[in-house]
């Protein structure tokens, strides 16, 4: 079944990270919408829309009738408003990170979702990223026990920020992203806190700390004052003699439980004891998808078709704004 798609938003995110592989599917782009003629005509241009296809009012997008889901990287506002419309016409929708500007406004989206019966799916790709991934279902091993321990850091330059020091894009497009993966690697949040400290305009630290339902505990570091030149990504949870850590996005360890090796003449590597580690062939020309995007845009259409699908919801977008209002609030 070919899925035609409406997409909203033709921005950077979009042209570079979203519509590439989304076009790796079996969909078509049958309308394309952005309010900026200029970047509207080239994506149209690059992904052969003709002319009559495309518009700069989403209104008259999703007043199509040759449409089966829609499609949007536009903001927070226009996500939250087109998603909302998306509902009353019954319109699956695949919307980019962060649903909504307030927690209050993303409890409604998941509540339009739920009464509608109409599944919104959020760009949260942390959950697909290939290490994240294989950790993730180390994690959810039963011989893994339960998590006690996050510890994480996700950074990002002060580039965005230092002319104007507003951190509103910071919360919203960068942190948004961990207070989803967070919760959903170690169980829902019972607490949470931050402090906060600027070293100068445009350069925020935070430390988030957490108590999870489960008793265990967590530290994330998230900030804008450090060079994209290097890796900017880590995170860990621990459980009772077990860990499992991903490295820059793409590297996983898992530790176990060996026998002290130093003094032991026999020592050797031994299956089911020593650490594992992982990492991607970057070499390979074809379904590289190391940032997750294909394979969260592929569930997204599965749930289309009508298939059962573990994906980042809308309830899943309300509970990580409430996270970051929390955060906001207490740093």
């Amino acid at each position: 079944m070919t899925i035609r798609i409406g997409w909203i938003g033709c921005g950077t995110h979009a042209n570079e990270m979203l519509l590439p592989q989304l076009i790796r599917h079996d969909v078509t782009i049958a309308a394309l919408c952005d309010t900026d003629e200029a970047r509207l005509a080239q994506t149209a241009r690059r992904y052969g829309i003709p002319v009559q296809n495309t518009m700069r009012d989403w209104q008259a997008l999703l007043a199509r009738q040759d449409i089966d889901a829609i499609g949007i990287a536009a903001g927070p506002a226009v996500h939250f408003a087109v998603g909302m419309a998306a509902m009353a016409r019954k319109l699956p929708v695949f919307v980019e990170k962060p649903p909504a500007a307030t927690a209050r406004e993303a409890e409604e989206l998941a509540k339009a979702s739920q009464a509608a019966g109409v599944p919104v799916v959020l760009g949260f790709m942390k959950r697909y990223s290939t290490a994240n991934r294989i950790a993730a279902n180390v994690v959810a091993k039963p011989e893994f026990g339960t998590p006690a321990s996050f510890l994480g850091e996700y950074m990002t330059a002060p580039t965005y920020f230092e002319k104007d020091p507003d951190y509103t894009g910071f919360y919203l497009h960068h942190c948004v992203h961990y207070l989803d993966l967070v919760p959903w690697l170690m169980g829902e949040v019972a607490q949470v806190g931050a402090r906060r400290h600027e070293l100068a305009p445009g350069k925020l630290l935070l430390h988030v700390d957490f108590r999870f339902a489960s008793g265990g505990l967590g530290t994330l570091v998230m900030g804008t004052h450090q060079s994209r030149g290097t890796p900017m990504e880590w995170w860990q949870v621990m459980a009772d003699h077990q860990r499992v850590e991903v490295r820059n996005v793409h590297e996983v360890r898992y530790y176990r439980a060996p026998p002290f090796k130093v003094s032991r003449t026999d020592a050797s590597l031994v299956d089911g004891e020593d650490t594992l580690v992982w990492e991607p062939n970057l070499t390979v020309a074809a379904n590289e998808d190391h940032k997750g995007y294909y394979a969260l845009i592929g569930d997204f259409l599965a749930v289309v078709r009508g298939e059962q699908r573990d994906v980042p919801d809308a309830a899943a977008g309300a509970r990580a704004m409430r996270l970051l209002e929390a955060v906001v609030t207490q740093a």
